[in-house]
């Protein structure tokens, strides 16, 4: 018998994230909670449907429908999250799954689909890896091992990070995360998230999400919003002052977020996130030791559609990144969540 496709419902929360779990591809991103997330935060409509055989759940997929004037009109698993995508089973769950996710485009008068996986899918679509890459490596409950697996030119510099009295913290506030990462964003002339937004994840993951911040005597210096699933760590958002870098508070930052990860939580991987090619948190994350992993994400265009660049290092945005490093921090603060709500 065919896979059936049936929409989630709340009550079905629960059974989706045991499947989300033990998927062997599964991510902290395919959990039910991001579909409230960007209900509440972006106002985007979500369409997550799952596959069931004999009353057995056998694949998910977590979909969002984008519509922007200047972005378009797009289907997106996941926006917001580096990795999404349909998880199954079999192949008769998988193709059951991309036929729905094909169907609904059409419905919808989308242009695009965007799977965004770790792990591609089979799929006679387009695709792009030269763009995004992820880092992921082992850790241990030894940070001498952690420190020994740094190459010998960063450890020099996490060790030297040790010596300018930084102190760092864990808690859950987001509010003072928020005034470090917005302006460390704007800087990079990118818009910023609603405040709400981070906010609303911190409600719907209050076991497996915080914030580490560090500190001098002069105040905060840097923060980062990590998430945690199975055994993995994921630093995900991340910034700090500009007096930051010169005080080595990225080094200790991420340092202190892998062991205690490793010795308070038993983790045992660690997830740099993605970064674009030819970037500065690139060279960063490979600079640690961490190998890059090209994210070969998948598009399915309607004809006459190419994959779509929205991306800062498109030469088209130049201009406008320049500018908006400009802006007083409360105008950008202001004028970012409507535009990042298009990006995605």
């Amino acid at each position: 018998m065919a896979p059936l496709i049936r929409v989630l419902h709340p009550q079905q929360c629960a059974a989706w994230d045991d499947y989300v779990i033990t998927a062997p591809e599964g991510t902290f991103f395919h959990r039910a909670a991001w579909r409230d997330i960007i209900t509440a935060a972006f106002r985007h409509r979500t369409h997550y449907v799952f596959a069931e055989q004999d009353g057995v759940l056998s694949g998910v997929l977590p979909l969002v429908h984008m519509r922007s004037l200047l972005f378009g009109n797009r289907l997106v698993s996941l926006p917001f999250c580096v990795y999404g995508g349909p998880l199954a089973n079999d192949p008769a769950s998988a193709q059951a799954l991309t036929d729905h996710a094909i169907d609904l485009a059409k419905r919808l008068r989308a242009d695009v689909i965007e799977f965004r996986m770790r792990e591609p899918f089979a799929l006679d679509w387009a695709s792009r890896s030269d763009l995004y890459a992820t880092f992921r490596r082992p850790i241990t409950a030894e940070p001498e091992q952690n420190l020994k697996a740094i190459p010998r030119k960063q450890r020099a510099v996490v060790r030297k990070a040790f010596e300018n009295r930084l102190h760092w913290n864990i808690g859950r506030d987001v509010g003072s995360f928020y005034r470090i990462y917005s302006e460390s964003v704007r800087n990079l002339g990118t818009p910023v998230f609603s405040r709400r937004y981070f906010r609303l994840i911190a409600d719907h993951f209050p076991d497996c999400s915080e914030v580490l911040t560090v500190v001098d005597d002069d105040g905060p210096l840097s923060a980062v919003l990590s998430f945690f699933f199975r055994d993995e760590v994921l630093p995900y958002y991340g910034g700090g002052v500009p007096r930051a870098r010169q005080r080595g508070a990225f080094d200790f930052m991420y340092w202190q977020v892998m062991n205690q990860a490793a010795t308070e939580r038993g983790v045992r991987l660690f997830d740099f996130g993605r970064s674009k090619f030819g970037t500065g948190s690139f060279a960063f994350k490979k600079n640690w030791g961490f190998a890059p992993q090209p994210l070969n994400y998948q598009y399915w265009l309607r004809p006459g559609q190419t994959i779509p660049d929205h991306n800062p290092l498109n030469p088209k945005y130049r201009l406008m990144i320049e500018g908006w490093k400009r802006l007083p921090l409360p105008v950008a603060n202001l004028l970012g969540p409507p535009i990042v709500r298009g990006i995605g």
